[in-house]
C-alpha cells in the first residue's frame, strides 16, 4: 500500500503515514483537503441497515488539523545521505548499492566535526578507509560536491524509495536546486 504525504494545515510537509493512518484521519475529520489523483478506494464493510459498503477516496497527499510547527528536523541516516549523493563517493565519483557505502565525516569527529549533513558524504569503503583520519586536502582526495543539508521538501522525498508522480510534483516545487537524484 502506498505511503500518503502528510501536510500541516499551512502546507508544510511533515511526514509521511500510511494508508491505514490516513483513513483513520479521514474517519476523524481530521483532513481539511487533499491534492492529487485519487487513489484506488478503500473500501468497508457493508452497513446493516441500509446495504450500502462503506468506502473511502484518499489522495497522495492530505493536509491534517493542528498546529503549525516550525520545529521539524531533519534525521540524518544513511539512507536518506545516500540517496542525497546519488549512492555515488564523493571521492571516486562511482555509484554503489547502499550496502557497499559508508558514511565519512569531512572534517573527522575525532578532530571536532561533527554528524551533521553539512560535513557528511556518502563514501565508498576504499576512499573511506583510504581517508582515513584526514581531512579530504590532507589525504589529497578532494570532494566531488560540496555536502549540503537538503530543505524539508527535499528531505520527504529522499526520506522515501517510492514517491508518487503528485507527491514529486508537490515536493519538486520547493526544491532549491534542479537536483540529478530528483528526476
Amino acid at each position: 500500500m502506498q505511503n500518503i504525504l502528510k501536510l500541516d494545515v499551512a502546507g508544510q510537509p511533515r511526514g509521511w503515514i500510511t494508508a491505514q493512518q490516513a483513513v483513520s484521519a479521514y474517519a476523524r475529520g481530521d483532513v481539511l483537503y487533499g491534492v492529487g489523483a485519487p487513489l484506488p478506494p478503500i473500501m468497508g464493510g457493508v452497513q446493516r441497515l441500509t446495504g450500502l459498503r462503506s468506502r473511502i477516496d484518499l489522495q497522495p497527499i492530505i493536509a491534517l488539523q493542528g498546529r503549525i510547527r516550525s520545529d521539524f528536523s531533519l534525521p540524518l541516516c544513511n539512507r536518506t545521505l545516500f540517496r542525497r549523493d546519488d549512492h555515488r563517493c564523493l571521492y571516486c565519483g562511482q555509484q554503489f548499492p547502499r550496502s557497499e557505502l559508508t558514511r565519512d565525516h569531512v572534517l573527522p569527529t575525532s578532530r571536532g566535526g561533527s554528524d551533521r549533513w553539512e560535513n557528511v558524504v556518502a563514501a565508498c569503503r576504499r576512499c573511506n578507509w583510504a581517508k582515513d583520519n584526514r581531512t579530504p586536502e590532507e589525504a589529497g582526495m578532494p570532494l566531488l560536491a560540496v555536502p549540503f543539508r537538503p530543505n524539508t521538501w527535499e528531505w520527504h522525498f529522499l526520506a522515501k524509495e517510492r514517491v508518487l508522480a503528485d507527491q514529486m510534483d508537490y515536493l519538486s516545487q520547493q526544491f532549491r536546486a534542479l537536483r540529478a537524484w530528483a528526476h
